[in-house]
């Protein structure tokens, strides 16, 4: 299978993840803000690691939610996308979105006077 499909298959699972965790009804899911960030399926198409990120919610508690309801998930996987397999699905918490917005309060912080005076000095 080409590099090319699995990307194919990876971006569709993905948004068809985002639109099925808007139905699941556990509390533990449908009340925190959770967001597919990315979604990788092994070359044969058996496993795939769905990366998702919590706002506004325990992680943990997410987590245990979306492996009870991974059985639904895949379901409905298998019911929009036309694969030969549908992928067993294991799900990983991803801080990505945490880590930029943690690099970007630390990149508004750095202050500029130093550099500003010191090129002040040099034109002199």
């Amino acid at each position: 299978m080409a590099k090319y499909r699995r990307g194919r298959i990876n971006e569709e699972m993905v948004k068809e993840l985002a639109s099925i965790l808007r139905e699941i009804k556990d509390p533990r899911v449908s009340d925190a803000f959770v967001s597919v960030t990315a979604a990788d399926v092994t070359p044969d198409l058996k496993f795939a690691k769905i990366y998702f990120s919590v706002m506004g919610g325990d992680k943990a508690e997410v987590k245990k939610g979306l492996k009870s309801a991974s059985g639904y998930i895949r379901k409905r996987i298998a019911e929009t996308l036309n694969l030969r397999q549908t992928p067993e699905l294991s799900f990983v918490e991803d801080d990505s979105i945490e880590y930029g917005a943690h690099i970007n309060s630390l990149l508004n912080k750095i202050e500029f006077t130093d550099i500003i005076e010191n090129e002040a000095e040099d034109d002199e």
